[in-house]
């Protein structure tokens, strides 16, 4: 109940009830109305910004970022685990693949390069987790760019590493008769008397004595580019084209055992030992060329001999005694 308020009359000498005007008594209640109505707003606001009330869906709402939160992290986690694998994978790469076949190494740099330029995760910007978002896919992507360039890398190791296998299988690297099959090993490389005019004369190969008809072997992988008679001394003789610079030749056969254009592997048997052409006995005249210069063959028996083997050729090989051709 409200007070009643009085005032007091001088002319009646008399108090006065006060009667409020109708036009106040209704602005006090639009002033009691909007005060009202302003405090329930705030309160609201203040509600809603609060873990205190929750509808179902936000509720819904929070547990699902707590998971995309959880994703997040483990997703990180197993970024780590990648990172580290592919800094052990880059490690030997560089440090073992690309020396062994003489590649350059790829700089730390350039595989750890980020994207420059353009704002690629502008699409990704404005929300709450922005920031963690746009720094997990950032390491995503720098992730891939990794792997793509370890595995252009591992592609290039690959193409090295068969060209290398080609070239390690095209070298010449056997002798051309076996060690069984051998009476003596003759001559080496270098100058010896020659058989018919005992001139000290430049020797370009080694020969092997062996009984006529005793196998010859390809030294190495590649293609027969000469069979044929029709070589000064050589007699009938056959031409290895090996690829990389390499040739190889072996001379005074009795009997091919191969074609013009066929493709050798290394052992396999070409033809056969005689006399024919320049010859003062049944052996095999061998040369190996690199680079259309004929070289010592002694260098390429790393294939066929152990080490006794070798150095008991190395003594016959340097005896300057005379040629069979």
């Amino acid at each position: 109940m409200s007070k009643v308020k009085y005032y007091y009359d001088p002319d009646t000498l008399s108090y006065r009830k006060i009667e409020p005007k109708k036009t106040r008594k209704y602005r006090n209640i639009a002033l009691f109305v909007f005060g009202s109505f302003l405090f329930g707003l705030l309160a609201l606001v203040l509600l809603l910004n609060t873990n205190l009330i929750n509808t179902p869906a936000e509720l819904s709402l929070r547990r699902e970022v707590k998971n995309y939160e959880l994703q997040f992290e483990l997703l990180n986690k197993k970024m780590e685990q990648i990172e580290e694998v592919l800094s052990n994978v880059a490690e030997r790469d560089n440090n073992i693949y690309r020396i062994y076949f003489e590649a350059n190494p790829i700089p730390e740099e350039q595989r750890r390069a980020g994207f420059g330029g353009v704002n690629r995760y502008k699409e990704l910007e404005g929300f709450n987790n922005s920031e963690m978002v746009i720094a997990t896919t950032k390491r995503l992507d720098i992730i891939k760019k990794q792997m793509a360039i370890q595995s252009k890398s591992l592609d290039e190791i690959t193409k090295l590493a068969e060209e290398k296998e080609k070239l390690l299988m095209a070298i010449p690297a056997i002798q051309p008769v076996n060690n069984e099959n051998l009476t003596r090993m003759a001559s080496g490389y270098g100058w010896r008397s020659d058989p018919f005019t005992k001139a000290r004369k430049m020797h370009w190969g080694m020969d092997f004595s062996a009984p006529k008809g005793t196998p010859i072997y390809a030294s190495g992988d590649g293609k027969v580019t000469r069979a044929d008679n029709n070589s000064s001394g050589y007699g009938k003789h056959v031409r290895i084209e090996h690829g990389y610079g390499y040739m190889s030749l072996y001379g005074h056969m009795s009997q091919y055992n191969v074609k013009v254009g066929k493709n050798v592997k290394r052992g396999d048997i070409i033809g056969f030992v005689g006399s024919t052409g320049r010859s003062e006995g049944p052996h095999v005249h061998y040369e190996v060329w690199k680079d259309d210069e004929r070289i010592n063959p002694i260098n390429f028996y790393y294939g066929s001999l152990t080490p006794e083997e070798f150095e008991n050729m190395l003594k016959y090989a340097i005896q300057e005694n005379q040629s069979l051709d």
